[in-house]
């Protein structure tokens, strides 16, 4: 009989841990496999660790990286990375292309924006998890999101040219009334 409290973590948390698993370069039934055999460790501890849900990640992290080194694996997963999340018959070509270019982020930054996006930790969290600073996963996730930007407008992300002055990213917010 399983623990309420791993069938609940697994209720919660295994989708997010498969695409955790695609962003750190396995194929959706490798992440799948890690994301069972994590679980079945979990399902034999003794009682509940006193942070599940980052035990859990963790564990899955350290599973799915061991995973990767072997040669055969690197193989299939090269073969695979063409097809890094699940097509569907109906995703438009801005899904198609904001796909791409999460999948062509270098792994650091398309790890910890796959953490802050889709898990919800906060860089502290995601910092503990990567043995990182906060700082440091903070900063990946920055510029992360800019190459995504980059990419998504179609403009190269490095530049040969100085800058000169501010670029905007983002529109301005509206000014407030006063009243």
């Amino acid at each position: 009989m399983t623990p309420a409290w791993c069938e609940r973590l697994y209720h919660a948390k295994a989708a997010e841990l498969i695409l955790y698993g695609r962003a750190l370069g396995l194929s959706h039934a490798e992440a799948e496999d890690v994301a069972q055999e994590t679980f079945l460790a979990l399902w034999q501890q003794p009682g509940e660790p006193e942070n599940a849900t980052h035990y859990c990640v963790r564990s899955f992290r350290n599973r799915a990286l061991n995973y990767r080194r072997g040669l055969w694996r690197r193989l299939t997963r090269e073969l695979e990375s063409q097809r890094w999340f699940e097509r569907t018959p109906d995703e438009s070509a801005a899904e198609r292309a904001a796909m791409r270019c999460l999948a062509d982020l270098p792994v650091p930054q398309r790890e910890v924006i796959v953490l802050k996006l889709w898990h919800d930790y906060t860089f502290e969290e995601i910092g503990e998890l990567l043995d990182v600073s906060p700082n440091t996963a903070a900063g990946r996730y920055r510029y992360g999101l800019e190459k995504l930007r980059a990419c998504l407008r179609g403009k190269d992300y490095e530049r040969d040219e100085p800058v000169r002055g501010t670029i905007a990213l983002l529109g301005a917010a509206p000014p407030i009334a006063k009243t």
